[in-house]
């Protein structure tokens, strides 16, 4: 762990992240050695968990759940562990060995316990953490194939009412409801996972109506919903790529959620499946967007699909059919045709 300087911060972090984050040195708490990872606590605008990856031959590297952290970005709570870690430096040694210890005494202790002692301490545990009682639920209720078991579980982590105060899921609360909602999205994952993804299909589909009837209610400032949606996006994705769905069926529940408000929550494309639509499906997928969109030539949805789906096929006349059906009276949408027009090369 060794080498970690204040420059390495500086060049991972950017000055005004590094600058910030010399603020944050005195609000770094509950450190965690580990064999090649550094854990804590910052306090920022609300308390923020830290890791700092130190160990191997690449650059340090780091995650922080703070809106900035979760983008990808070094932010000033890893700069402020960074420089915590630099002013124990002297001390890293005997930290380490403490934890390589701690690690060993442990995987040793529970090697060496009966398989009574060990369940009595699995129960002990559950009993007393609510999250890990739940997540060994659903891997169970996952291997059993119990899908109406991880159906009701995902309902239960899915609902804001234990969050919500006058039917409103507050700022300082929305935090942990994202967190026990990704648990759903785990759960849908492990359902693949054991060989059974077309329960996850529905279970996925399921779960973005869910999430998206209650959006309109929790304050998602910093985008943690957000996340929450593009992780039941990619758990969809991954069990039809499992399971391989009938194509036309696919097709019409793309069309379908691509034209509903829980879109906006998972930002799913559909022409990212084409791949697994194939030719049948794609072709039922151009049925389903041209209908839609001659039942609403004005609406935003109905346009951007059908204008997407022609792009994609270099159908530069449908494009322009598109805006030419709601010409707005300023001018605009007769640019945007010069404009795909040109982009096309048809100057004339």
């Amino acid at each position: 762990m060794g080498g970690l300087t204040e420059a390495k911060l500086r060049a991972l972090a950017g000055e005004r992240s590094f600058e910030r984050g010399l603020a944050y040195a005195d609000e770094v708490s509950g450190v965690e050695f580990g064999d090649g990872w550094v854990r804590a606590s910052v306090r920022g605008t609300e308390r923020y968990e830290v890791e700092l990856l130190l160990g191997g031959r690449g650059k340090p590297a780091g995650t922080c759940d703070c809106p900035y952290g979760q983008e990808g970005n070094f932010c000033k709570h890893l700069v402020a562990l960074g420089l915590t870690v630099i002013a124990q430096e002297a001390d890293l040694p005997r930290r380490l060995k403490a934890a390589r210890d701690r690690t060993r005494g442990l995987d040793a202790w529970l090697t060496g316990m009966s398989r009574d002692d060990l369940l009595a301490l699995v129960r002990e545990e559950t009993a007393e953490d609510r999250s890990l009682r739940r997540r060994l639920e659903l891997r169970a209720a996952s291997v059993r194939g119990d899908v109406a078991g991880i159906r009701s579980r995902i309902r239960e982590l899915l609902d804001s009412g234990p969050f919500a105060q006058y039917g409103y899921v507050e700022y300082a609360d929305v935090r942990a409801y994202a967190d026990q909602a990704a648990q759903a999205v785990s759960a849908i994952r492990s359902l693949t996972a054991s060989g059974r993804a077309s329960d996850s299909i529905a279970l996925a589909r399921e779960a973005i109506g869910m999430l998206a009837a209650v959006v309109e209610s929790v304050d998602d400032s910093d985008g943690r919903f957000g996340e929450i949606g593009a992780g039941l996006a990619d758990a969809h994705h991954d069990a039809c790529r499992a399971a391989r769905p009938d194509p036309e069926g696919l097709a019409h529940w793309l069309v379908t959620h691509a034209l509903d408000d829980a879109a906006d929550l998972t930002d799913i494309d559909p022409l990212d499946y084409e791949d697994l639509l194939g030719e049948r499906g794609m072709t039922a997928l151009r049925r389903y967007v041209v209908e839609a969109w001659q039942a609403n030539r004005t609406g935003w949805a109905e346009k951007h699909l059908m204008q997407r789906l022609a792009k994609s096929g270099r159908d530069i006349d449908t494009v322009v059919a598109v805006h030419a059906a709601d010409l707005a009276p300023n001018g605009h949408t007769h640019l945007l045709i010069v404009r795909e027009l040109d982009a096309a090369g048809r100057t004339a």
